[in-house]
């Protein structure tokens, strides 16, 4: 159940404005407690300074001089095994318990699913040990239903399951164990919980849905009009430039032929209402037709694109509930709403694309309906001191039930600002170093 909707393996550790954050302070000191936390973290997702900066990472950089900001740019932290380019070896991670890794080729491949056994995915770490140690992965099984048993019967719950991918004949299932921990991300673990709070799951908190963050991000394009570029070499984001103590910038590539966004990006504008924002578009359109048909017909949108990765500290908050025919309803709960127009991303847009020869572009369906996009969906499930003020506790056990826990993005209580899938693991291992060891029977 990951922090990022992809996992572009980048790991930073928030600044010190996440940890003291109101939603949670009061719960612990975090930024001390999670310290050993987060190293186990690194250590478990092979985590490494990237050795090299390509020309995004460079004009990076260069953008960090010209807004006086050169000393804030630094190198990502990332999830890769680089060793001898192409080169196979034994695991060296894990004192030889683990998997063979191959040297990094640099093919910017790592968004879409690496095809040479570089990045570290949980395949390759926790989720193989975990199956040498016994544990039994069981694939395409989706829960619909979890039943807390009698006490007089010794506890425990009902796990019912189906097969989402099956047809006319769909396979299906249970089974009972003592513990059940949700990990489904927010889209998983909020939906199906929303539901169960419904039925089986009647004493779940009423702050459930409540609390959803979207790291407050951007996400707007910059595509070369110079022949020939190649952006698409390195691993997915390279390099982290921090803007200003509340938010920072990073540069994302795709694999060379990862071209679908370009089916929806049009010039990047703003304006308060549809009808402004589309005739800037048009406009845009009919008075630089030679750049928007280079940006059109790029021979290969990945090798000329760089994705902006704008997020920020500053604090707001969704709702999630169940709306008609099932699907996710969310409404404002405090702070701005989220918004596709972020004048900062905007303007270093702008920078960024003057340094490299680009347009700055965007999604379509923020430059004319004003959807924001992101990456990362996060909360839900916040932690609190009783029911009444968060979903778990915090060591992530669920109010009202004994031995259930949640472990994923839908646990996080205040705005990360960074990517987060550190985090999560980092949360993730305190939560489970809370656990009592099984004791043999053998």
């Amino acid at each position: 159940g990951g922090g990022s909707l992809v996992y572009a393996n980048t790991l930073p550790v928030p600044t010190s404005k996440f940890f003291q954050s109101k939603s949670w302070s009061g719960l612990a000191d975090w930024e001390a407690e999670l310290k050993p936390f987060y190293t186990t973290a690194l250590t478990m997702l092979g985590a490494t300074t990237n050795p090299k900066l390509q020309v995004g990472d460079l004009a990076l950089k260069q953008l960090g001089a010209e807004i006086g900001k050169t000393d804030s740019f630094i190198p990502a932290e990332v999830a890769v095994y680089f060793g001898q380019p192409e080169v196979t070896e034994a695991d060296p991670y894990f004192a030889g318990d683990g998997l063979e890794r191959t040297g990094c080729r640099f093919c910017g491949g790592c968004m879409t699913g690496c095809r040479h056994n570089s990045k570290n995915t949980l395949d390759k770490n926790y989720l193989y040990l975990a199956t040498q140690k016994g544990a039994v992965i069981q694939p395409e099984s989706e829960v619909f239903d979890v039943e807390p048993l009698p006490a007089c019967n010794g506890g425990g719950y009902r796990v019912k399951w189906q097969d989402p991918t099956g047809f006319f004949f769909q396979r299906h299932g249970e089974v009972t164990t003592k513990g059940v921990i949700f990990s489904g991300g927010v889209l998983g673990t909020i939906k199906l919980l929303l539901e169960l709070q419904k039925t089986s799951l009647s004493k779940l908190s009423s702050k459930l849905g409540s609390g959803i963050r979207t790291n407050s991000e951007s996400l707007t394009f910059s595509t070369s009009l110079q022949p020939n570029p190649d952006f698409a070499k390195g691993v997915a984001i390279g390099s982290i430039l921090e803007t200003d103590q509340n938010s920072h910038l990073e540069i994302v590539r795709y694999g060379a032929g990862s071209g679908f966004w370009r089916t929806s990006s049009v010039p990047l504008v703003s304006g308060s209402n549809i009808f402004i924002r589309l005739t800037k578009i048009l406009l845009d359109y009919a008075l630089h037709p030679i750049q928007n048909l280079k940006v059109l017909f790029v021979k290969d949108w990945a090798k000329a694109t760089h994705v902006l990765l704008f997020m920020q500290t500053l604090d707001s908050t969704l709702s999630f509930s169940k709306g008609f025919f099932g699907r996710m309803a969310t409404t404002v709960e405090k702070g701005q709403a989220p918004t596709a127009f972020m004048e900062e991303a905007f303007a270093l847009n702008a920078k960024f694309s003057k340094l490299t020869g680009a347009k700055p572009m965007a999604f379509l369906a923020e430059s004319i309906f004003g959807i924001p996009n992101t990456a990362h969906i996060l909360g839900g499930a916040v932690m609190g001191e009783n029911s009444a003020e968060g979903v778990i506790d915090k060591n992530n056990k669920v109010f009202g039930y004994e031995d259930m826990l949640i472990c994923d993005g839908s646990m996080i209580s205040a705005n990360i600002g960074v990517n987060p899938s550190l985090t999560i693991t980092a949360l993730c291992e305190r939560a489970m170093s809370k656990v009592p060891a099984k004791i043999s029977t053998n």
